[in-house]
């Protein structure tokens, strides 16, 4: 059973959440809600306006907190600025970029912190949505665009939608995921939208991996995809083996610093991390929670 104050938790995300969207309308469509309950919501009613199995899934979408851990603040790591930069840029003008670099640096957060606080930019999580039929449609849902009828129906939607807004951004996270025929349907879908929507491809060093031998074995698909992401791949960690630890532990004390509660040993949680943030997190949590 969902509480009152769970609801209004999940209700004040919503609202803070609308900046992104040009309309009630396309936000509630992103929710999965009718205009009606939004429009509730929104006033400030929650009682009997959705049920729990909605409210869950909306808390999902916006990643609200409910089991009581942590609330995690942005820390400005190397990651941090070098993908927000990249993001901010690629967005302005239309234009595509691919980030391939180690797990565990920061990437998905700073790019679910990005969509929070630009409109029309949304993150996909290719893991979940593996398929062609499951990643156009997912695009869609987070636009706010059609999902119903035939797939070339939500398609052919979602292609004059990009086309129609303000300088649109799609994520791609763990992009080496995505079966074959959602590669190809990316490219289709860069074709019709290109110069209108920004693309940003994320994933480890498997993507590059899995880009690089797909061109040698001359699979269809692969090297126009790389062309028109531009042809490289960025990277933020050093290659060197002792200045990458650096790198990492350095992410790891700004992250625990901004993070940790205060008169905590920063110098311990780094050593205990060894530069995985998701470490620092899990030491933070000890400390918060005890």
């Amino acid at each position: 059973m969902i509480t009152t104050e769970i609801r209004n938790k999940i209700a004040e995300a919503i609202r803070a959440a609308r900046t992104n969207y040009p309309s009630d309308a396309k936000h509630a469509a992103s929710l999965g809600v009718t205009t009606s309950a939004y429009s509730s919501i929104k006033n400030g009613q929650t009682e009997r306006v959705l049920s729990d199995g909605n409210w869950m899934s909306i808390a999902r979408k916006l990643g609200v907190n409910l089991r009581g851990g942590i609330e995690w603040k942005a820390a400005k790591t190397e990651t941090f600025k070098y993908i927000t930069t990249q993001l901010e840029f690629i967005q302005e003008r239309g234009l595509s970029g691919l980030l391939c670099d180690l797990p565990n640096i920061g990437k998905t957060f700073t790019a679910r912190h990005y969509v929070k606080t630009h409109p029309n930019a949304v993150y996909i999580d290719c893991s979940q949505v593996k398929t062609k039929l499951k990643l156009v449609r997912k695009i869609a849902t987070e636009f706010g665009s059609n999902t119903r009828g035939s797939y070339s129906d939500v398609y052919a939607d979602l292609v004059f939608y990009l086309r129609s807004i303000d300088t649109p951004l799609i994520i791609l996270d763990e992009a080496g995921d995505l079966q074959y025929e959602a590669f190809l349907e990316l490219k289709a879908l860069w074709n019709a939208t290109e110069r209108c929507c920004a693309w940003y491809m994320m994933g480890a060093d498997g993507l590059k991996a899995k880009i690089n031998r797909s061109i040698e074995c001359n699979k269809v698909g692969y090297a126009e995809m790389f062309s028109r992401y531009g042809d490289r791949y960025s990277r933020i960690t050093p290659d060197d083996g002792r200045e990458r630890e650096a790198f990492l532990k350095e992410q790891a004390r700004v992250v625990a610093k901004v993070n940790a509660p205060e008169g905590t040993d920063i110098g311990v949680i780094v050593r205990k991390s060894a530069g995985g943030l998701r470490r620092v997190y899990t030491e933070i949590e000890k400390l918060k929670m005890a």
